[in-house]
């Protein structure tokens, strides 16, 4: 089976993000059940440890950009995420889905994937996935789930 990294994440937030239960299920039962689905070990692993990651910093920078600043794109996450990608996540932050410190949060966690190839519907899951990780985004992540699992996407341009 080719699965990623990615398709270990949508998997588990897939299975408990609209589970009504609290408690986070215990990690060696996870690693059980993701295996027993046919995800491979490094894989899991891979993924656990994203979203520890994830869950370690709310921002990976020191330092929060302010609200006026302007986001330069470094030459590996141009080349890795695409014009159309970082045309996109842009859009995402001037509509006001993402704040500057969460579009950080996104690029680290994209560029944490380890994929050559990043395409837009990763972005919109890892978008996701980050502001679902955030408490108090809940009017910016249902707005984002709706770009998600829309089924005719508008154009950007």
């Amino acid at each position: 089976m080719k699965e990623s990294v990615l398709d270990v994440l949508m998997y588990l937030f897939e299975a408990f993000a609209d589970a009504d239960t609290e408690p986070e299920p215990d990690r060696h039962v996870l690693r059980g059940e993701l295996l027993r689905a046919g995800f491979e070990e490094p894989n899991v692993e891979r993924a656990f440890k994203w979203l520890d990651e994830l869950n370690e910093n709310d921002s990976p920078h020191t330092r929060t950009p302010t609200a006026d600043a302007l986001r330069v794109f470094s030459d590996s996450e141009s080349s890795r995420l695409g014009v159309d990608a970082v045309g996109y996540l842009m859009h995402l932050q001037h509509i006001g889905i993402l704040s500057a410190p969460q579009l950080e949060v996104v690029l680290d966690r994209l560029m944490a994937l380890g994929d050559t190839d990043i395409d837009m519907e990763q972005i919109k899951w890892i978008v996701l996935i980050v502001l679902y990780s955030q408490s108090d985004q809940h009017e910016e992540y249902a707005r984002m789930e709706n770009l998600v699992f829309e089924d005719n996407p508008t154009e950007l341009h």
